[in-house]
């Protein structure tokens, strides 16, 4: 059996439905299980949403609306109609949790990574609904799984730890019989659930993960994941017009791009993949012919040379109150304040008095600088990018900081970093 997975850029409207499933029908009679994500930017909007609703902004219920419009929008577009009693009844609960005149649902007491798992899964929760729907309509035999059901995590809301032993029992009772019946299931990636039938999320881009996680469990074929773009590429074509295609490249090599941030693919989904020496496709739902990029055990390291640019980037560098060395109790304590935070340091430098720190600017940055500036001198900088550069050249190096600050860099023999003011 494969696993296919479609991002938000393929279901983003009706059309999107539409070729998705065209798609499908080239593998009529394969087992296919199939992980969707929410469509298009409707995570961002429920980022927003949760945003609104913790800080009790009165906008929540126009975002609530503009979320429950575009989805509408989709089903009559699809349907000609939009009295599709799923949707509704997932847009209701959905109300129901912002509700402010729910005294229970008030966010004052809660926290925002809880009610960010509250909210934000109803994306992939519609998304699956209505192409299930949509399925059904052209005569294609499946069944909606919740995979909140499936993929059973720890309570660490929007970073969920799965289960892994649980998981593979919940999976394996079900899935595989419903395959045996000839029929695919279809399911939501980014989302799981907690033994007590929380919501949580695996992630920003999780839906990659949740592909690998039911790959591996089912000891599948294959992994797809169908992108808008031709396949794996060394940069990102918008800021570098002469980027090219891999096509070929080791789960080694895929693995260093993704953590150093490659967009294409998500860090955590490798490994499973890997541990079962599934080869992994990328491939574009724009043209399904072509052959995309291929991930795999055996191939050789790729020396091609690759660009991964992440922007808003923050820049902390702490030092000791006393003014003493950075020591193995100060980076203890450090981290300490990281983890608590649950933060991903994309790079990191210390010198004799100094401990710099690269992370994303989100809503966990300030914090965690009021905290660390309790027991060490913080300064820090945000706005900033952060380039990575794999197996570069010095006319690449020079070409990329042209007219930019460099703050802070970091070379080994096949990767530099540079955080520069952009």
């Amino acid at each position: 059996m494969k696993v296919f997975k479609f991002g938000g850029a393929s279901v983003k409207d009706a059309s999107g439905v539409k070729n998705m499933t065209e798609i499908l029908h080239r593998y009529r009679g394969e087992p296919l299980l199939i992980v969707v994500s929410a469509m298009g930017k409707t995570t961002n909007h429920l980022e927003a949403l949760t945003r609104a609703y913790f800080q009790g902004l009165p906008e929540k219920m126009q975002l609530y609306h503009e979320i429950r419009d575009f989805h509408l929008a989709v089903c009559q577009d699809l349907f000609g109609r939009t009295d599709q009693k799923e949707v509704l009844n997932i847009l209701d609960k959905l109300l129901a949790i912002i509700d402010p005149e729910q005294e229970e649902n008030s966010a004052k007491d809660l926290l925002f990574d809880y009610v960010y798992d509250l909210i934000v899964p109803a994306g992939e929760l519609l998304s699956t609904q209505i192409i299930s729907s949509w399925m059904r309509e052209s005569g294609i035999p499946h069944q909606l799984l919740d995979a909140r059901e499936y993929i059973l995590t720890d309570h660490t809301y929007r970073e969920g730890k799965v289960l892994w032993d649980i998981s593979a029992q919940k999976i394996l009772d079900v899935i595989p019989g419903v395959l045996e019946k000839g029929q695919w299931v279809i399911t939501q990636g980014f989302i799981g659930g907690t033994t007590d039938r929380k919501s949580v999320t695996l992630g920003r881009e999780g839906s990659d993960y949740s592909a690998a996680i039911f790959s591996n469990i089912l000891d599948a074929e294959a992994c797809y994941i169908w992108k808008d773009v031709p396949g794996l590429m060394n940069a990102d074509p918008k800021r570098i017009p002469e980027a090219s295609k891999i096509d070929r490249i080791s789960y080694g090599e895929a693995i260093e791009l993704a953590y150093y941030g490659a967009s294409v693919i998500h860090p955590k989904t490798l490994k499973p993949l890997q541990n079962k020496s599934i080869p992994l496709y990328v491939k574009s739902f724009l043209d399904p012919e072509s052959p995309g990029t291929e991930i795999r055990e055996e191939l050789v390291e790729a020396r091609e040379s690759s660009f991964i640019f992440k922007d808003n980037q923050a820049l902390i560098s702490i030092s000791p109150k006393d003014y003493s060395f950075i020591a193995e109790d100060n980076i203890y304590a450090i981290f300490g304040f990281i983890s608590r935070y649950h933060v991903r340091v994309n790079m990191m430098q210390n010198s004799a008095i100094s401990f710099s720190i690269c992370i994303d600017e989100n809503e966990k940055t300030l914090p965690l600088i009021s905290s660390l500036s309790k027991s060490f001198n913080v300064r820090y900088n945000t706005g900033l990018q952060l380039i990575t550069l794999r197996h570069y050249t010095p006319e690449q190096i020079e070409k990329l900081v042209k007219d930019k600050g460099v703050l802070l860099e970091q070379r080994s023999r096949t990767t530099l970093q540079m955080v520069v003011r952009v």
